[in-house]
């Protein structure tokens, strides 16, 4: 993510210094000197970020380097932030000025969310700069050990190309495990009173649990009359939590779906299935984990191992999303190739849409090539930790997407994300550098639209047009989002200490608070010198 934010301190600092120009504004004497030096470290460093994020994962020295640099990177964004609004200010002291535009960095924040924005004088920023200065010649002095590779390009960024996302929501190569769930769901013993009948669905994460789920709950033999829905105001208490479920299906048959079910605290699921027993005869609840301990736990009815997809199933998957849009001649061209990347992903669906999804984009022999022989597939660390296949996408993206992208860390686990909302954070941030007169909500549009084409989001809604207006990550890929932004996205649930202690490691860029209700929390503004935003949002029930 280095790379990202500093193709934006770059952009940003030219910005300014046009902006300077155009306004006839200057500094301290003798900064513009530190600034053009400045710019030419810059661009020293910028050639072998991009070996040093590679070699970051096995190499601890280099790790450390990096996030020593990504600090550097943030501290000039926060001085080019004063910068701007110094610029700002002086436009709007100056007697004849011309009039300003009317949007405002604070009309595209969501009200929920504080980005925060600091005026310093001219001397002040001056000093901050040589400070700045002084700290890239010692980091970019100290990358010499590395004996990095430089790589170097005079090529212009290709503009990305607005393409519509392959419906992969279908699920593949699971007809079987289907068909097995909803016998259990609707099988002869459905109208008998046996208590409470639990299924578990057991795999690994990317399996494809939640969507089978997805599928049985909403299949037309089982229909689902009536959902169970509440004022979030008056469910935040496990108490009336508990009394309205139970009022809401005593002497009924219901399905209960819980999704990816971590904890294996039996008294938990007691009080659970206390309030549920109330229900009529064939009820069912049907669980998702990632843990058999979990089904083993909630004592499970019947427990279902689900596997990895078939060899041929994989390919089928990967082939209908890979070679979309390709002719006939490029697909017979690639096809040997093709098969041989989706054997690398192990029968992992999650892992064959994100190759899928990023072959999409590559046309020519090589490029595949490049993709198949990666040396990101010979890594054992991504056994445990990160699909090879998802760091391979994430390593095709430009810049300025793996920015956006990693910025949707500061939400929280199977969060529904409002793709405005979204657009405007990236706004505030400065994430969405405008060219040609363009406005920033079609670039961020068009952003958000390449990483939904790059699996990177699902759960799709969309309005009457068929637009995207909301959605969600996949957990493995939330997951990575954090592992990318290390302790710059801090997530606290209702614990005003734990943002305290991690605001005071100066580490925090964002911080997301989950309340509950109308739960009062004491923001520790003291605490908040390095933090960009601030974002309170309702826990989900």
């Amino acid at each position: 993510m280095a790379d990202a934010l500093l193709s934006i301190v770059l952009d940003r600092l030219g910005s300014l210094i046009q902006q300077q120009i155009h306004q006839e504004v200057s500094l301290v004497v003798g900064v513009e000197t530190e600034i053009q030096s400045l710019t030419n470290t810059l661009q020293i460093v910028r050639a072998v970020v991009a070996d040093a994020e590679k070699r970051q994962v096995k190499e601890n020295l280099v790790k450390v380097w990096l996030q020593r640099l990504k600090d550097i990177f943030y501290q000039m964004d926060d001085v080019l932030d004063e910068w701007s609004t110094s610029l700002l200010k002086s436009q709007i002291e100056r007697p004849e000025s011309p009039s300003m535009s009317k949007k405002k960095v604070s009309s595209c924040i969501p009200s929920p969310c504080i980005c925060f924005k600091r005026v310093a004088g001219r001397r002040d920023i001056a000093l901050k700069i040589k400070d700045i200065k002084q700290q890239v010649d010692d980091i970019a002095n100290q990358s010499n050990r590395f004996n990095f590779t430089s790589i170097f390009s005079n090529e212009e960024p290709q503009r990305l190309i607005t393409i519509s996302t392959v419906d992969i929501s279908e699920v593949w190569g699971r007809d079987k495990d289907r068909d097995t769930i909803l016998r259990q769901l609707l099988g002869k013993s459905c109208e008998q009173n046996l208590g409470l009948y639990t299924i578990s669905v057991v795999g690994m994460g990317g399996i494809d649990k939640t969507s089978l789920a997805q599928l049985a709950f909403n299949h037309d033999e089982r229909a689902i009359l009536e959902a169970l829905q509440g004022q979030s105001s008056d469910l935040h208490n496990p108490e009336v939590l508990q009394q309205k479920i139970q009022e809401s299906i005593e002497g009924k048959k219901f399905l209960h779906v819980l999704d990816d079910v971590w904890t294996e605290d039996y008294q938990l699921w007691e009080q659970l299935k206390n309030c549920l027993k109330c229900g009529g005869g064939g009820s069912r609840i049907l669980v998702t984990t990632r843990s058999e301990s979990v089904a083993r736990m909630m004592r499970s009815t019947y427990m279902h191992s689900l596997g990895s997809l078939l060899l041929e199933q994989g390919w089928a998957l990967f082939s209908q999303i890979a070679f979309c849009w390709k002719s006939t001649h490029r697909i017979e061209e690639l096809e040997e190739i093709g098969k041989k990347i989706a054997v690398k992903c192990k029968g992992l669906p999650l892992a064959v849409k994100d190759l899928g999804s990023l072959m999409q984009f590559k046309n020519n022999k090589e490029d595949w090539e490049n993709v198949l022989n990666s040396e990101m597939w010979e890594r054992d660390v991504f056994e445990k930790k990160l699909s090879p296949a998802l760091l391979l996408s994430h390593y095709d993206l430009p810049p300025a997407l793996k920015q956006c992208f990693s910025y949707c860390a500061v939400f929280p686990r199977d969060h529904f994300i409002e793709r405005d909302d979204l657009i405007k954070l990236w706004m505030a941030q400065s994430y969405l550098n405008s060219k040609a007169g363009r406005e920033m909500e079609t670039i961020g549009r068009e952003y958000f639209e390449n990483l939904a084409a790059r699996s990177f989001f699902q759960d799709f809604e969309k309005d009457d047009k068929g637009n995207i207006v909301r959605c969600k990550m996949h957990d493995i890929v939330h997951d990575f989002a954090q592992i990318l932004t290390n302790n710059e996205c801090l997530i606290v649930e209702d614990d005003c200490e734990n943002l305290k202690t991690n605001l005071s490691l100066q580490k925090g860029r964002h911080a997301t608070v989950i309340v509950q209700g109308s739960t009062r929390f004491s923001f520790p503004v003291n605490n908040a010198r390095n933090l960009h935003t601030y974002s309170c949002v309702r826990k989900q029930v």
